[in-house]
């Protein structure tokens, strides 16, 4: 009798403790959500949390052959749960994914957007691919990115996108430079401890080194400084490739007119911390260039893989371990010697892709593939189609992110969030598990999250901006 009222009571105990670590742990994805805008997860966790401790304390407080019950269920299903988290199932495996011939930059859908119709170089371009000339030509009829006429345009945002883009643009002359006369001997490892932790200082989230390899080089040159049509010669043997954070309350109104706002912002930070970096390797004695927006020599993506600082998912974005697809990439190429990280293959991360279609489910102009990855150019990759992306932003006016803002890898980085990642990392069953709960708490196809309110939004007028200022309101006051 004594041991089975001691089992009964240890039960109580197990329930009621099982109650509260259920509740607090919701209740802590409740107050997470709300911090991130997420009205639908913080609604249903705050649901949850009730629901569950109701539950287990009814059954806590139920007769002692209900409580035995609910521990048995209880206990078994925690049992099961932590098998399955144990268990590697669905891991994807690597498979071919190194390039195996370099990507000329002149075929990319930038370089062919500033194709100028009547030009030599339109002429020879369409010449050499025929099949590309109608696509483009009516990407071209559209407003355009930033356009006052395009479908999402809001002056004011806009405005700010073209100062950050225009900053860019005056950086692009100066990704290279003369080299000090005087080298100084530093040990690779020092000089990759010093430039990873600068390169940090200066604004950069991760960042990895990796040898330069012939795939990662475009073999012609089809944007920035240079001849176009220019073979490229890279002979830097290094290559430091960092991260920058995209705003996550930035990106949730995508493809709104915030997220170019914040897209141009990030290309200017990754553009500042690539050209000091540069700068100071140079002063260094060592030959140095930096990667960015609109002058690149390398495919900054997969150089970003190589360095260890992520893989290439279902979107062709780089997708990080701590933040997803919501970065900007920099890099910068050198003959100083430095100690390559190496790729650090993540399988859960190509499982999690082939699993979870969310980016395609989502993206407006299905430009993003479903099904599994296939061969392109000797590497297995998801191949998106950058024609219809790339118009689809010519329509809007805005470089669009959805597909970056619906990625359950892209929320923020917190601890509840973190403890999921490390999760899927290591499970199968946690990944398939985690993609479900992300369905139900934040929705299949979420709907976007609203802008800061700092930011006014499309069809306001510059009335409501004073009025909410404390100013006199203008008549007929323009809409932005």
């Amino acid at each position: 009798m004594g041991a089975y009222v001691d089992l009964d009571q240890s039960l109580t105990l197990a329930l009621l403790a099982i109650g509260a670590l259920t509740f607090f742990g919701l209740l802590g994805l409740a107050f997470t959500s709300l911090l991130e805008g997420e009205r639908r997860a913080t609604g249903l966790a705050l649901a949850a949390a009730v629901a569950a401790a109701a539950l287990l304390t009814l059954a806590a407080l139920a007769p002692p052959s209900v409580r035995l019950v609910a521990g048995v269920v209880v206990a078994v299903g925690a049992v099961v749960i932590l098998v399955l988290l144990a268990v590697p199932m669905g891991k994807a495996e690597r498979g071919p994914d190194v390039p195996q011939v370099r990507v000329d930059e002149r075929t990319i859908m930038f370089a062919r957007a500033s194709l100028e119709p009547g030009s030599p170089e339109y002429a020879a371009y369409y010449a050499a691919h025929p099949q590309d000339m109608e696509g483009d030509d009516r990407t071209r009829s559209l407003p355009g990115i930033g356009s006052p006429e395009a479908a999402k345009a809001n002056r004011l945002v806009f405005a700010a996108m073209e100062a950050s883009f225009s900053l860019t643009e005056a950086l692009r002359e100066d990704v290279d430079g003369p080299v000090a006369s005087e080298k100084l001997e530093i040990p690779p490892e020092v000089a990759t401890h010093y430039l990873r932790n600068v390169a940090r200082y200066w604004g950069a989230r991760n960042v990895g080194v990796a040898e330069t390899k012939s795939y990662h080089v475009y073999s012609h040159v089809g944007r920035g400084t240079g001849i176009y049509g220019e073979p490229i010669t890279l002979d830097h043997r290094y290559a430091l490739a960092f991260t920058v954070e995209m705003d996550f309350h930035m990106m949730g109104p995508s493809p709104d007119a915030p997220v170019v706002m914040e897209s141009s912002r990030q290309y200017v930070e990754a553009s500042k911390v690539a050209l000091q970096l540069a700068w100071l390797v140079r002063s260094l004695g060592y030959v140095a260039r930096a990667h960015i927006d609109g002058n690149y020599r390398v495919i900054a993506p997969l150089v970003a893989r190589d360095a260890g600082l992520g893989e290439i998912g279902r979107m062709g974005l780089l997708m990080t371990p701590d933040l997803g697809p919501r970065v900007r990439l920099g890099v910068v190429t050198t003959d100083l010697p430095l100690v390559p990280d190496g790729r650090i293959v993540d399988p859960s991360v190509l499982d999690f892709c082939a699993i979870c279609e969310k980016c395609a489910d989502n993206c407006p102009s299905r430009s993003i593939p479903r099904g599994d990855r296939e061969m392109v150019a000797g590497a297995l990759r998801w191949r998106i189609n950058p024609d219809t992306c790339f118009r689809y932003w010519n329509s809007l006016g805005t470089d669009c992110g959805r597909c970056m803002a619906v990625c359950p890898y892209s929320h923020p980085d917190t601890v509840l969030h973190d403890i999921v990642r490390y999760a899927n990392r290591r499970s199968g069953f946690a990944r398939r598990a985690t993609l479900r709960l992300d369905d139900v708490f934040y929705g299949r196809k979420p709907a976007a999250r609203p802008a800061p309110d700092w930011i006014p939004a499309r069809g306001q007028t510059i009335g409501f901006l004073h009025r909410t200022h404390g100013r006199t309101p203008e008549k007929n006051a323009p809409t932005l």
